[in-house]
């Protein structure tokens, strides 16, 4: 065999490799589409949405029973205002939520009972508040109980903030 003859040979044995290859590679990228084309669709994975949690509102007593602090009990919640009913009056709260015995004085009226001892009136609260970064707002009914101070022989008397409950 002539040395042409095998150069020849040789570049004919390279040509069939690469087809091969090529081949070889052309068969591997079918069988991967024919595998992404016959899978079964996949569900989306939902996640678990955290469930809201109700409103509930707690009172501490501040200043001598002359404050009431309305604070929501769960800490992911966070007040912008409220608004409380008492009767026909309505009483507007900040964020701060500090009710004054002043302020609910005013709003029983004539209305307010006498006597020693402690009394309770029902009140409705409409609030406003942040919860997970959204603004809600809910609307519960509470009772608000007092007693009075004073009432001596020349002092006046005056509404004293005892708690705030369900």
């Amino acid at each position: 065999m002539s040395e042409a003859e095998v150069k020849k040979k040789s570049r004919l044995r390279w040509v069939t490799l690469g087809e091969a290859i090529a081949i070889a590679a052309l068969v591997v990228s079918g069988l991967g589409l024919w595998r992404e084309y016959t899978k079964p669709d996949e569900k989306p994975l939902v996640v678990e949405k955290q469930a809201s949690i109700p409103l509930r509102l707690g009172g501490h007593v501040a200043d001598e029973g002359r404050v009431l602090e309305i604070t929501p009990v769960e800490g992911s919640h966070a007040l912008q205002s409220l608004a409380i009913a008492v009767g026909a009056s309505k009483i507007e709260l900040g964020g701060d939520g500090e009710l004054g015995a002043k302020a609910l004085e005013d709003a029983l009226g004539k209305s307010a009972e006498e006597g020693d001892g402690m009394h309770r009136v029902r009140v409705r609260i409409d609030a406003k508040y942040v919860e997970a970064g959204a603004d809600k707002s809910a609307t519960g009914s509470y009772v608000i109980s007092y007693n009075w101070d004073g009432g001596g022989l020349l002092g006046g008397r005056s509404l004293r903030l005892a708690g705030l409950s369900r």
